[in-house]
């Protein structure tokens, strides 16, 4: 069968985006899918696999989001904005909108052709915590909680990723967090703010990530690091703006639409 699907990005994040309220699949056949569809130069490629789907809790539609392992996250931001837009476009919502997540009702403007606004779930947890002797703080939002640690480290923008990997590795799996966690690195240089996160379930870094520079958004504003808000972000894949409001935090950005398609059968094998 073929699978009708739409290729979005935001600030870099890619997926694939498909209407489940109309496929119908089930939870194992989205998680295969997610590790067929997003193998690079093997299938479409992507970052993760996103679904709307049938509301079940007074929302709009439902995300369900998985990672190109296959495993299925709790709620993707820059993956948010995207959902938003392909709902608006495919007229299953209005330019104000709520997207059901696995932590927590999200709502969704669009400002522009391209612009999207998403209200993250809420701060829920925030540690200082210290890991081979450096401060690094935790950060959960919603319920059941999306981690993240998120640490200083100076001159980001002109370090090599591959020098940070092995250390980003060991804070994805510290033995303290039993989920793992997003590691989001910053620094804080003038009016901008550099990030780099290395996403569990990608487990690499990618361009982007939403609910991580939220987070680093919320850590500066805390701890009175920045005095601009909104916060400006500085990401691989281009500029994220966030606005902290005490635990609620408000992620605007680009959703671009790139193309739409079908996935063939051929798309989906597993490599060999």
């Amino acid at each position: 069968m073929d699978i009708p699907f739409v290729k979005m990005q935001g600030a870099g994040n890619d997926f694939i985006v498909l209407n489940n309220i109309d496929l119908k699949l089930e939870t194992d056949e989205l998680s295969a899918l997610a590790k067929g569809a997003c193998r690079r130069r093997f299938s479409v490629g992507a970052d993760a696999v996103m679904a709307v789907d049938v509301p079940q809790e007074g929302g709009d539609f439902r995300m369900r989001f998985y990672n190109a392992d296959g495993t299925e996250a709790e709620m993707c931001g820059n993956g948010a904005r995207c959902l938003a837009r392909y709902a608006y476009e495919k007229k299953l919502a209005s330019e104000k909108m709520v997207i059901e997540t696995i932590a927590g009702l999200v709502p969704a403007w669009k400002l522009s052709q391209n612009i999207y606004k998403v209200q993250l779930n809420d701060v829920t947890k925030f540690e200082v915590k210290e890991f081979e002797k450096n401060t690094v703080y935790y950060v959960e939002l919603g319920n059941p909680a999306i981690p993240h640690i998120v640490i200083a480290y100076a001159g980001l923008a002109k370090k090599d990723l591959s020098d940070l990997r092995l250390l980003a590795q060991k804070l994805r799996y510290w033995s303290e967090l039993p989920k793992g966690a997003n590691v989001n690195f910053y620094d804080v240089a003038g009016n901008s703010v550099v990030v780099r996160t290395y996403e569990r379930g990608v487990e690499d870094f990618t361009l982007a990530c939403g609910t991580g520079s939220a987070s680093v958004a919320y850590v500066l504003n805390r701890t009175q690091q920045v005095e601009e808000n909104p916060v400006a972000l500085s990401v691989l894949g281009g500029k994220l703006e966030v606005n902290v409001q005490q635990e609620k935090l408000f992620l605007t950005g680009d959703a671009t639409w790139i193309a739409e398609g079908l996935l063939s059968g051929e798309a989906l094998l597993a490599q060999i």
